[in-house]
């Protein structure tokens, strides 16, 4: 009896420690002088995500909303304190001014260092999306002379290629008799990884002819990060990370990896042997180990690649010295399939969705695309022609502001950072905390946007793009960290929105779901999917 009752005195004894503990935890904001989303037991501000009771992009908005007065608040990511920013102004700050108090990501999937040694040979670890401190600096600064706008028009070719290759796959499909319905998300998913195929891999696939092609399935399985034993990988590297990297976790299959990897050095090595000169990535990285990956000064009066470019800072024009192993310059060809096959798939799923239920806005955009083509008089597009498209730059842009691909994007604070706000309000974020940057919540915000729930493509016209505030305004990040390859993104979409739009008209039929609802996952995805029914112009 007396075992029986100290048993039960010691078990009480840890629950109340353990319950002390997370309680204790969630304290961290009495302290500041900004409001705080009241926290549940365990779960923080997270319970409704984790039980798939409401969508992401909605989640941070009602986040978002809670303290409408407030400039940054605070709430629980699990266990975690989160400040989120609510004001363009304070964006601008903290992501460009005051950039050196948070110049990296999260280490929620991996182990790193202060000075960004991250992840051992892991190749989501060594990406450019993972690293920090001077190695992420020093891999930026690499990689930009790749993202301009001389290295796009050498790869403009390669994009447009996949392009077309989409469309003579409709024209065949409507040849053979066949209702051209599809579901967008999937098509755009097949032809990024066309894409990403050419441009990054040096390969040649078409995913939408050939379905089952091996490229493609393998990235299909690397990207799927909706199953069960994912989520719960990602919730063991994001809540223990040290442990996870000693135990060699990594996020991703290795033998998806080891898959892409092989891939990537069999090709370089072809290429060595014969002399082959291929104007991607692949080339990049031979250009990068050569150490000839120089930036050049961009010619004056080119036209950019559009409103939503997020342009290089100067981090990403420093010159360095190091020296980068195979695994670090493979993993960076890693990530750009997995924003190719997912991110930029997300934006024209969505942008299509609109065109299909705004046929005026779809039919002004065809007639400026129709215009385009009868001036080429039978001469081949080219990436100035695609630039100078402004009706598609309004359209894509605002795509971009209703639908960002990244509902959030976060930064982490590398040593104290004493937060004033002029008003009277000052507190300390330390070293170790994470601020959010809530982009889908900014970008619905009627104080920057009115009438945000409306797709309204005149909201970046030339008389009202200089009203745009550029902190309000971040589907591609902000400030140094921004992503990389924005530049290549909206041409990928401005040259599908061409060759599609040019040959056929989106139309709704039964299966498009009027008004979109988002599925209760952890990114910006249609419930249903989107439907769409393709038209031949001819008929």
């Amino acid at each position: 009896m007396e075992v029986d009752l100290f048993t039960t005195a010691a078990i009480g004894t840890i629950i109340l420690l353990i319950f002390y503990y997370i309680s204790k935890n969630y304290e961290y904001f009495l302290s500041k002088p900004i409001p705080c989303v009241k926290p549940t037991l365990l779960l923080g501000s997270t319970g409704p995500m984790m039980f798939r009771k409401r969508d992401l992009p909605s989640h941070i908005q009602m986040l978002y909303n809670t303290f409408p007065d407030s400039k940054i608040i605070g709430f629980y990511d699990l266990m975690k304190p989160i400040f989120m920013l609510r004001d363009s102004d304070l964006i601008k700050r903290i992501c460009v001014k005051d950039f050196d108090f948070f110049t990296d990501h999260t280490p929620a999937m991996m182990n790193s260092s202060p000075d960004g040694e991250v992840g051992g040979e892991t190749l989501f670890g060594n990406s450019l999306f993972a690293l920090r401190g001077q190695k992420w600096r020093d891999m930026r600064s690499t990689l930009s002379p790749a993202f301009t706008g001389s290295k796009m028009r050498h790869m403009f070719e390669l994009v447009a290629a996949c392009a077309r290759s989409m469309a003579d796959f409709f024209h065949s499909e409507a040849k053979a008799g066949k209702t051209l319905e599809y579901e967008m998300k999937d098509i755009f998913s097949r032809l990024g990884n066309d894409v990403i195929g050419t441009v990054a891999f040096g390969i040649e696939v078409n995913s939408l002819k050939d379905r089952e092609n091996e490229f493609y399935i393998k990235g299909k399985q690397m990207v799927n990060f909706q199953t069960f034993t994912a989520l719960i990988k990602f919730l063991l590297m994001r809540s223990m990370p040290r442990l996870m990297h000693k135990l060699g976790v990594d996020f991703i299959d290795s033998n998806l990896t080891n898959y892409f990897r092989k891939m990537i050095v069999d090709n370089i090595k072809q290429r060595e042997v014969h002399g082959i000169v291929r104007n991607d990535m692949i080339h990049m990285l031979m250009e990068v180990r050569k150490g000839s990956l120089k930036h050049i000064k961009e010619e004056q009066g080119l036209n950019d690649a559009g409103f939503a470019t997020a342009e290089e800072s100067s981090v990403g024009k420093t010159s360095h010295t190091r020296i980068w192993t195979e695994n670090e310059l493979i993993a960076q060809c890693f990530l750009f399939f997995l924003a190719g096959f997912d991110t930029v798939s997300t934006a024209m799923t969505f942008l299509t969705y609109e065109l299909t239920i705004n046929p005026d806005i779809q039919n002004r955009l065809y007639e400026e695309i129709l215009e385009t083509n009868q001036s080429l008089n039978d001469t081949a597009l080219s990436y100035e022609v695609l630039q100078n498209l402004k009706y598609m730059d309004m359209v894509v842009s605002e795509s971009l502001r209703k639908w960002p691909p990244n509902v959030m994007s976060d930064r982490f604070c590398t040593k104290d950072y004493k937060y004033d706000d002029g008003t009277g309000i000052r507190f300390t974020i330390e070293k170790d905390q994470t601020i959010w940057i809530p982009t889908f919540a900014i970008h619905h915000d009627p104080k920057y946007y009115p009438n945000p729930e409306k797709f309204d493509p005149e909201r970046f016209n030339e008389a009202n793009r200089s009203k745009i505030d550029p902190g309000a305004c971040v589907p591609f990040g902000v400030g140094p960290r921004n992503c990389i390859a924005s530049r290549l993104a909206l041409m990928e979409i401005k040259l599908t929105l061409y060759y599609l739009l040019k040959d056929f008209s989106l139309k709704p039929n039964e299966k498009t779901q009027i008004p979109l609802q988002l599925a209760k996952a952890f990114a910006l995805k249609a419930e249903n999917g989107v439907w769409v029914e393709l038209k031949l112009r001819s008929e």
